[in-house]
């Protein structure tokens, strides 16, 4: 199968509006990535710290696809490999993906604000999900730094009840709704949310950035520090790097090459979880 290359004319909706969608792009693989996601939660005992999932608030385990080969072979799929490469060019960054089990509302939000480097979100979600029962919701245009309603929004979304006297499902949005097997894409400035789910959505995601340069290696050692609350001691799990082809190594080695303080971080992560309370 050769790569994706995603057309011109999706290149500018995505530079437009921060968003794609991919109707039915991996239906031919969706049973085996259920089947792998559940696997992985099974295996783990939940979600974060080995806590059961009790369908009352997020089960988020980090780094996810890396704890099964399969997972870790959809960065090699030419479908997933093509967009990544058409929006961030063929040297792009894998970054650290999450696996979660979804409870309730998720308000708006950006997943970062990212001035320099881009940085997206492909996101599977492996529920029949609809704008009432907790789909992906997204404002078109809330990525661009500078522009005056993205920065509005920067500004004043996360009080909107207050500042609208709007309830958060109210706010003028596009509800992409979603069955297994569709990808949803998006870049992590663009404001999301979801309303209405269930406490048992299951949805990961692959998270993927440009280069960086060395001159703001920096600011990726920053970045991927988040990863040790989770209490990895790495960016990226034994089996995604143990089953790295050289097309993938390509997409790990900067990660790879500025992971090592992790460790110690999360270490002290351990530490202060492990203190007894006070008060």
């Amino acid at each position: 199968m050769p790569d994706l290359k995603l057309t011109p004319q999706q290149l500018a909706f995505f530079n437009t509006f921060g968003f794609l969608a991919f109707p039915g792009l991996l239906k031919d693989r969706i049973d085996e990535i259920i089947r792998e996601f559940e696997a992985i939660f099974a295996k783990r005992g939940g979600g974060h710290h080995g806590k059961p999932h009790e369908g009352k608030q997020r089960s988020c385990i980090v780094p996810f696809i890396d704890q099964s080969s399969v997972l870790s072979s959809l960065l090699d799929d030419p479908r997933i490999y093509g967009i990544a490469a058409s929006l961030l060019g063929d040297d792009f960054n894998y970054m650290p993906s999450d696996g979660n089990y979804y409870a309730g509302d998720t308000g708006w939000h950006s997943d970062g604000w990212h001035r320099e480097t881009l940085h997206l979100k492909i996101a599977f979600y492996l529920d029949p999900l609809t704008r009432d029962t907790g789909c992906l919701r997204v404002i078109p245009g809330s990525h661009k730094i500078g522009d005056a309603f993205a920065e509005a929004l920067q500004r004043e979304i996360f009080g909107c009840t207050e500042k609208w006297q709007i309830d958060g499902r109210e706010v003028p949005a596009v509800a992409l709704e979603t069955v297994p097997g569709d990808i949803l894409l998006f870049n992590h400035n663009t404001k999301h949310a979801a309303f209405g789910g269930s406490g048992w959505r299951r949805m990961f995601t692959m998270n993927l950035c440009q280069r960086y340069p060395e001159a703001r290696l920096h600011e990726l050692r920053d970045y991927i520090s988040g990863v040790s609350r989770f209490w990895v001691d790495r960016a990226y799990g034994e089996t995604m790097m143990n089953t790295a082809g050289p097309q993938r190594r390509r997409h790990l080695e900067q990660v790879m090459a500025n992971d090592g303080h992790i460790a110690e971080l999360s270490r002290k992560a351990r530490e202060t979880m492990a203190e007894p309370s006070r008060g």
